[in-house]
């Protein structure tokens, strides 16, 4: 049984890391009120991708893919990165809750990482499969100037694709987010959408507008997934800070029943010997 100095210094243990935790949900509060506005201005990126692939909707998700997986290097917030690389997972071996349903992919399709938490994850299952990876992206809210440069590094890495499937947490509500799966498709995949080719153009705008799509949704992608990550972060601090108020409970209720007791006995010695005098 632990001595009354023991949990004392337990106490005092928790309490600071209860401290710790709030301020750390206080600060993950007031961030994710600015990652959610940057959100929102972002998703008018991918709207504009939206429409453009609308309009080739006959483009499929085959041939030579390459998956993103967008994810970040801090900690501290939960599942927010195992989601993503248990989704890519599950889409390399046709798992049937892989999110990308009825799609065949080949296990040996290249990925790529943004983030050091799902590069570390995937490196223990899938490594032969890694080719490049990006860090220091997500300390703060991304900007289309990351987003740029990560499509600028992958175009240039010289792993050919047809397609770039990116697998991010897509933000469902301040408590809530979802894995999920999104199909970029590629100039050689544009070039050979008939939908396009209904359109009579003077220039090759295929190369352009691939490259240009990329960057788009890379970019509401990282946005989406930062304010995952950040909501994650507060729940994931909320519920670390009531833990620790109910071990405070426990162990304050505990360290009261020591004292009580070692009084007690104190007591009964004091007694006895006042008896026996």
């Amino acid at each position: 049984m632990a001595t009354l100095r023991e949990i004392e210094l337990r106490l005092k243990s928790v309490r600071n890391i209860q401290k710790i935790t709030s301020t750390m949900k206080m600060i993950a509060s007031a961030g994710l009120a600015k990652a959610q506005r940057s959100m929102n201005a972002a998703k008018v990126y991918g709207e504009a991708n939206n429409e453009v692939f609308n309009q080739a909707s006959d483009i499929k998700p085959e041939g030579k893919n390459l998956f993103l997986v967008i994810s970040s290097d801090k900690g501290l917030c939960g599942g927010i990165h195992s989601s993503v690389t248990k989704a890519t997972r599950k889409a390399l071996t046709g798992h049937p809750e892989s999110p990308l349903p009825g799609t065949t992919i080949d296990p040996e399709t290249p990925i790529m990482v943004v983030g050091d938490k799902a590069k570390a994850q995937l490196s223990r299952s899938v490594a032969d499969n890694l080719r490049l990876s990006f860090n220091q992206i997500g300390r703060d809210v991304p900007t289309f100037t990351d987003a740029a440069s990560v499509a600028d590094l992958i175009i240039q890495s010289g792993v050919e694709y047809d397609s770039v499937i990116l697998v991010y947490n897509r933000f469902a509500t301040a408590i809530s987010y979802e894995p999920t799966a999104l199909v970029i498709n590629g100039e050689k995949a544009l070039a050979e959408s008939e939908n396009f080719r209904a359109y009579e153009m003077e220039d090759d705008f295929t190369k352009d507008l691939a490259q240009f799509a990329l960057a788009n949704a890379i970019y509401s992608a990282l946005v989406e997934g930062h304010a995952s990550e950040i909501s994650a972060r507060r729940n994931a601090m909320d519920n670390a800070s009531k833990n620790a108020s109910d071990m405070i409970t426990a162990l304050q209720m505990q360290y009261n029943r020591g004292r009580q007791a070692a009084i007690t006995n104190e007591l009964v010695d004091i007694i006895t010997g006042a008896s026996a005098l």
